[in-house]
């Protein structure tokens, strides 16, 4: 690396000058710098603007719902971070149900997550819903395929009952490659740090790739009428950030007066 020194430093008088002086001296990687900032800037104004439609809901007393599916690792918590960085967390809640108790598997199956529907003037964020009868328990067989058809046959009726009766409802699923996947497992198993984010269901992702893939395809396929999908495919995870908070922000405008 070149020596540089205070007076150096003194001469620089632009953001430009600042970024042309740490790529010639080799601090920096020039192109993935600048891709970092573009990223930085964009999102900061996306989470400034998420802060505004909130206000707007908030206002509006309306109630807004945004379901989060997607496979493991595809950065379901990263996504949601980012975009209520900035939102009033009295106004917000991410709601990401445990394993259901002996009481609550002798319920209705959508009866603990209607407990947690948005109030009005708030937003709740589900990273993971209802919708894990449509995969991840068929997939594992903790339910019978009765209660698989059965949830399937019900879930567009519940949704648009939601619908109409005034609740804004978003349904994002985060895609991701099956090497992408792969890569992102095994840097949990390796980062200490990253550990505790690997589940045991995590583990058999990869093997279990293709059934998964059956119902995915599926349930995407089934559970559009009362309301479509937006899929995000997240193997670069800056532009699937970005691309998930236009989303919701887009939809959500539609929705406003």
């Amino acid at each position: 690396m070149a020596e540089f020194n205070l007076n150096d430093l003194e001469k620089i008088a632009s953001k430009q000058e600042i970024i042309d002086f740490l790529v010639e001296h080799n601090i920096i990687k020039e192109k993935k710098f600048l891709n970092q900032l573009k990223y930085e800037k964009e999102i900061e104004v996306l989470k400034e603007r998420m802060l505004e439609i909130q206000s707007k809901i908030i206002e509006q007393e309306k109630r807004v719902l945004i379901i989060f599916e997607g496979r493991d690792a595809a950065g379901k918590g990263g996504a949601i971070s980012k975009t209520v960085e900035y939102m009033n967390p009295k106004k917000y809640r991410v709601v990401a149900l445990p394993k259901p108790t002996e009481e609550e598997s002798g319920q209705w199956y959508f009866q603990r997550y209607l407990k947690q529907l948005p109030n009005k003037g708030e937003i709740v964020f589900f990273d993971r819903s209802w919708y894990n009868r449509a995969v991840v328990e068929p997939v594992f067989g903790f339910c019978t395929e009765d209660q698989h058809q059965l949830f399937m046959k019900q879930v567009n009726k519940v949704e648009k009952l939601l619908q109409e009766d005034g609740i804004i409802l978003i349904k994002i699923f985060l895609n991701i490659s099956k090497e992408e996947q792969a890569v992102r497992l095994q840097e949990r198993r390796d980062n200490p740090l990253k550990r505790w984010k690997l589940g045991l269901l995590d583990q058999k992702a990869q093997e279990l790739w293709d059934s998964y893939t059956h119902y995915i395809d599926t349930m995407l396929e089934q559970t559009a009428k009362a309301r479509s999908w937006d899929v995000i495919t997240t193997d670069d995870k800056k532009e699937a950030q970005i691309e998930t908070i236009k989303t919701i922000i887009h939809y959500i405008e539609k929705k406003l007066s």
